[in-house]
């Protein structure tokens, strides 16, 4: 495998949930994840975890790597923590898109290091 492939194999594991979907590649890249329906989307879902590990990997942007420490110190675990960075990022990436403005990292580091210091 890949380093890529190792790190989405890690992410998967510690998913049972999505086990079962991914288990037939066919049937997995045919479904419909309709949110409306109950149904999260795993590649959305892995994906978003695949960002913040490469973000996390080179600190981009800069002091994203402390704030996830800060916040999975926090939490007493990695995977609670990127789960809260996912609606960071995720609020982000609505915000740039509602605005035609690029995203801004600084507020996105700002949303996490705000969840890392909050009961």
């Amino acid at each position: 495998m890949t380093a890529l492939e190792m790190v989405a194999a890690d992410w998967i594991g510690l998913h049972p949930e999505y086990h079962a979907a991914l288990a037939d590649v066919d049937q997995a890249l045919a479904a419909v994840y309709d949110v409306d329906a109950g149904r999260a989307n795993p590649f959305l879902h892995l994906s978003m975890h695949l960002s913040i590990s490469e973000q996390f990997s080179i600190d981009q942007p800069r002091g994203i790597k402390q704030a996830v420490e800060l916040l999975a110190a926090r939490r007493g675990s990695l995977h609670d923590a990127h789960h809260e960075v996912m609606e960071c990022l995720g609020e982000m990436m609505w915000t740039s898109q509602r605005s035609g403005l690029p995203p801004d990292g600084g507020q996105y580091i700002e949303a996490v290091r705000r969840r890392a210091t909050r009961d």
